[in-house]
């Protein structure tokens, strides 16, 4: 690992929300680590968790939901099951009808990230599947999750 990739990985510290999540047997794939597609549903559950507890996102009734429309991930260390690991969440962006979602998954109590990663969902009517404003007490919730370089209005 370069110097310059090593500088890149953030600490705990970035992160407004630290949600703990569990590694599975089946998140291990031929090569004894966690699979790189697992990374994503990690960022799916942790996001998704936090609006639910909020009181932001209802899965089955919300007539606004997210879709996501761009995502990626950088990895740093492996890990594997039966590690203990946290995913830090933040919000970067926040548009009319999109959020960017920044993600970095934590082995254990590790200060450095293992892996970050970034999602965009654009908020759309559940029924037309067209963009629509941010509902308030959403655009609320994101604004909380707000990383200190953030773009809020």
């Amino acid at each position: 690992m370069s110097a310059d990739r090593h500088a890149l990985r953030e600490t705990r510290a970035a992160y407004p929300r630290l949600v703990p999540l569990t590694t599975r047997w089946g998140d291990n794939d031929v090569y004894g680590h966690v699979n790189n597609v697992v990374y994503y549903a990690f960022f799916d559950t942790a996001v998704n968790g936090l609006l639910v507890e909020a009181g932001a996102l209802d899965i089955a009734r919300s007539p606004v939901i997210g879709l996501v429309v761009e995502t990626g991930c950088r990895y740093f260390a492996s890990l594997a099951f039966p590690d203990r690991i946290a995913a830090g969440v933040r919000v970067a962006h926040l548009g009319r009808s999109s959020v960017r979602y920044e993600i970095a998954i934590f082995r254990a109590d590790e200060a450095e990230a293992a892996a970050q990663g970034h999602f965009v969902h654009v908020y759309v009517d559940r029924d037309t599947r067209r963009p629509v404003p941010l509902p308030d007490r959403l655009r609320a919730v994101l604004q909380d999750m707000a990383g200190p370089a953030a773009q809020v209005p």
